[in-house]
């Protein structure tokens, strides 16, 4: 937000948009009216303009903090925080009037890369709501909202009831998915089986993927620096008629200036590494993987009906332990966690 500029017509009690690009190079203010909302500038060339006092604050160190609120820092996390999760009330996200729940929500996967949102109701039109909420859902090759059992509808593990280890998903988009979504809506055992959960599987895994590169880093700083430079292929062609690739070639570990920014890391979308750099990236990528198998990082759980885990994709990988009988699951994507135009709220 701006100023409002506006310009004399010829026509009484009317104004008319000036663009910024006609107006002349050597302008400059003449007279200067304040009100209770906003400070008025009348300009050489007869137009005006008004500033919010709000605006003009932020435009000086610090002043935004109070317009926009302040981002809260990420906290990295291991496997202690199965102690005490991050969570919200649904009632408190879609219902609650003054978005305060739908705040706590987004800053909790600001700060720990995922949350959940318990008293969901199990049904697929519950929790897309819930998603839609958040923010636009992605569709992709799976399509938009997913709904579905190990089947092997389509040719990926998750359709299956195999274990799988930590991930991150769509490697191979140029932009990976930003927010991931999973609800359990039901869990039935096979024939024969002891109705319990531990009898069924199909624990969850989560990683902070930011954690595992930090501690990288610190005991490993030269396979860090391969990680983060080596530039390697991702692909999708498990479907019959499918075959997506990113537009370059992207490293497992992204920066933005010092910043970690974005973790690429499943097996099954890896292309074939350059010969020249495969040796000193399988080192790398050996000490890496043993960091994310470290049992102090990981944290496993039980999804239950009512109990949505939403993450993001860019930092926290994810997996699950096998399982029996049959699982339907729903969620979804989104894209990138920071163009939800929920985002802001998370800055309360």
């Amino acid at each position: 937000m701006g100023s409002q500029l506006t310009a004399p017509s010829r026509t009484s009690g009317s104004a008319i948009t000036a663009s910024a690009l006609n107006l002349p190079e050597d302008i400059h203010p003449v007279n200067f009216s304040e009100t209770q909302q906003h400070l008025e500038v009348q300009w050489s060339d007869s137009h005006k303009s008004q500033h919010p006092w709000s605006w003009l604050e932020s435009c000086f160190d610090g002043g935004n903090v109070e317009q926009f609120g302040q981002d809260h820092p990420r906290s990295l996390w291991n496997s202690s925080i199965e102690n005490s999760p991050p969570e919200v009330p649904f009632d408190a996200v879609m219902i609650e009037p003054n978005e305060q729940g739908m705040a706590n929500l987004t800053r909790n996967i600001r700060v720990h890369g995922f949350s959940f949102v318990i008293g969901t109701p199990p049904t697929p039109e519950a929790t897309e709501a819930l998603l839609e909420k958040i923010g636009p859902i992605r569709t992709t090759h799976y399509g938009g909202f997913y709904d579905f059992i190990p089947d092997l509808a389509l040719a990926d593990t998750a359709y299956t009831n195999l274990a799988l280890p930590a991930h991150t998903d769509t490697t191979y988009f140029t932009e990976p998915s930003g927010l991931q979504a999973f609800h359990l809506l039901s869990h039935s055992a096979p024939p024969n089986a002891k109705p319990t959960d531990e009898a069924l599987g199909g624990q969850s895994l989560l990683v902070d993927g930011f954690n595992a590169a930090t501690i990288l880093k610190k005991e490993f700083p030269d396979a860090f620096e391969v990680l983060r430079t080596t530039r390697i292929p991702w692909h999708a062609s498990g479907n019959k008629g499918i075959a997506i690739v990113p537009d370059q070639t992207y490293p497992v570990i992204e920066q933005d200036g010092d910043e970690l920014a974005k973790v690429r890391w499943n097996n099954d979308d890896r292309g074939i590494l350059d010969l020249f750099e495969a040796d000193k990236w399988y080192s790398a990528a050996r000490k890496w993987n043993a960091i994310l198998r470290r049992r102090t990082n990981e944290y496993w759980f039980q999804l239950t009906p009512g109990r949505v885990v939403i993450f993001d994709n860019w930092r926290v990988l994810h997996g699950r332990a096998a399982f029996e009988g049959i699982r339907r699951i729903c969620g979804a994507y989104s894209r990138s966690h920071s163009e939800g135009p929920k985002q802001r709220l998370s800055r309360r």
